[in-house]
C-alpha cells in the first residue's frame, strides 16, 4: 500500500539531496500496526478494535496510523488481506506438490489445519472474528470462499457420477462451519506473557485490581484431528461413501515445515522505531559481516560517526547485531554482525543497499 502522504513536499533527504525512499520506512509501521491490529482483534475482539488500542500495541503515533489507513476497518481489511495471502501461499504449495484433485486437497486441507492449530491469532482473527467485522470485510471473505469452492468443485474431473449443482458450496460452507466451532469453542487468543494491555486496562498510579480466580476451560482438541471426517465430507459428493470410508481411515501426514517468520512477527516486541537509517545499517550487516564502524557509516550513508556509534550500540543492546572484535582493546576496530534475529528482522524488511548518495 502507498502511503498517503508519500508525495508531500519536504521529504527526508540523503547526503547528496536523494530523496530517502519513505515508503521503506512505512511498510515497516505498516507491518508493525498490521501486527498490532492483528493482535488486537484476536485477543479482545473486533468490536474493542480502536485507533488508540492498534497504535499502542504498535508503538506508533495516531499520524502516523492515518498516513497509512483511512480507518479502523481499512486497517483490519489489510490485517484480513495480508493473512490471507501468506496462508493462502502455504496452502497452495503443498497443494500443488501432490497430483490428483483428492490427494491435493488433502495436503492442502492439512496445512491450513495445521497452520490455524500453529497460530491461534490467525484463527481467531480470519475464521471468527471477520465474520463480525462488517459488509466490507465480508466481500474480502467472500472473494476467498470463490477460490476455495472453485478449487472443491474440480472433483467433477474424478467423479463417476455428476454431484448436485451446489455440492461445493455446500462442501465448503460445512467444512468452514466444522472449523468456525472449534475455534470459538476455543475461546479468544491468550494475551502473550509479558506483553502490555491495551490502553483502558489500567493505568499508573492505579489501585492494584483484586485477583480473580477464572477456570481455565479444557484445552481444545486440535484442528489437525479433523483431518479425515473432513476430507470425508468433501469427497463424498464427487466419489462416494467407500471413498469418504477410506478418508476417514487414513493417517495424517507429518506436519508441514514452519514458514519463515514475516515482517510483523519479526518484528513483534521490537521496542525501537525502525528508521530507514537503521534499516539501511542491518541491510549493511548482512551484505559485509564483520563490518567496522567506519564500514557500516559509510555504506549506510551517516556521515556522523558519532550517531553511527549510538545507533549500532543501540541495536546490539536490542539483541538485533553483536560485535565479534576487539574494539574495547585500543586500537582494534569493532567487528559487527547480525544476530538470528537481527537477519530475521533484515529479511523480513530487505532494502536495496546499492550506491548512497
Amino acid at each position: 500500500m502507498t502511503p498517503r502522504n508519500a508525495d508531500k513536499p519536504g521529504a527526508r533527504k540523503r547526503p547528496g539531496g536523494e530523496v530517502l525512499p519513505r515508503e521503506k520506512v512505512s511498510e515497516v509501521q505498516r507491518a508493525r500496526m498490521l501486527m498490532a491490529a492483528r493482535q488486537v482483534v484476536a485477543h479482545e475482539g473486533y468490536a474493542r478494535m480502536s485507533v488508540e488500542r492498534v497504535v499502542a500495541r504498535a508503538g506508533v503515533s495516531r499520524k502516523t496510523f492515518y498516513d497509512l489507513f483511512e480507518n479502523r476497518e481499512d486497517c483490519f481489511i489489510e490485517a484480513f488481506d495480508d493473512a490471507i495471502v501468506r496462508m493462502a501461499q502455504i496452502v497452495r504449495e503443498a497443494y500443488e506438490s501432490q497430483t490428483g484433485w483428492r490427494e491435493r486437497m488433502r495436503a492442502g486441507l492439512a496445512t491450513l489445519l495445521g497452520l490455524l492449530d500453529d497460530e491461534p491469532e490467525l484463527r481467531t482473527v480470519c475464521v471468527v472474528e471477520a465474520l463480525a467485522a462488517g459488509p466490507r470485510v465480508l466481500e474480502h471473505r467472500t472473494r476467498v470462499l470463490r477460490a476455495l469452492i472453485a478449487a472443491v468443485d474440480e472433483g467433477r474431473s474424478e467423479a463417476k457420477k455428476d454431484a448436485p449443482p451446489l455440492a461445493a458450496e455446500g462442501v465448503v460452507g460445512a467444512v468452514l462451519a466444522v472449523i468456525h466451532a472449534r475455534a470459538v469453542e476455543s475461546g479468544p487468543t491468550p494475551a502473550p506473557e509479558g506483553k502490555g494491555a491495551s490502553p483502558g486496562a489500567s493505568s499508573p498510579g492505579a489501585a492494584p485490581r483484586r485477583a480473580v480466580s477464572i477456570r481455565r476451560r479444557p484445552a481444545p482438541k486440535p484442528l489437525s484431528d479433523l483431518l479425515g471426517p473432513l476430507m470425508g465430507m468433501i469427497v463424498m459428493p464427487y466419489l462416494g461413501a467407500a471413498a469418504a470410508d477410506r478418508e476417514l481411515a487414513r493417517r495424517a501426514p507429518k506436519r508441514p515445515k514452519r514458514p519463515a517468520p514475516r515482517a510483523g512477527d519479526a518484528l513483534e516486541g521490537l521496542d525501537m522505531r525502525l528508521t530507514y537509517r537503521t534499516l539501511r545499517v542491518l541491510s549493511v550487516l548482512a551484505q559485509h559481516p564483520g563490518a567496522s564502524n567506519r564500514l557500516v557509516a559509510e555504506q549506510a550513508g551517516v556521515a556522523d560517526q558519532g550517531q553511527v556509534s549510538k545507533l549500532l550500540m543501540r541495536l546490539s543492546n536490542l539483541g538485533l547485531i553483536e560485535n565479534s572484535g576487539d574494539g574495547h582493546t585500543k586500537g582494534a576496530p569493532n567487528a559487527w554482525r547480525l544476530t538470528p534475529r537481527g537477519q530475521d528482522v533484515e529479511n523480513a524488511i530487505r532494502i536495496d543497499t546499492g550506491a548512497t548518495g
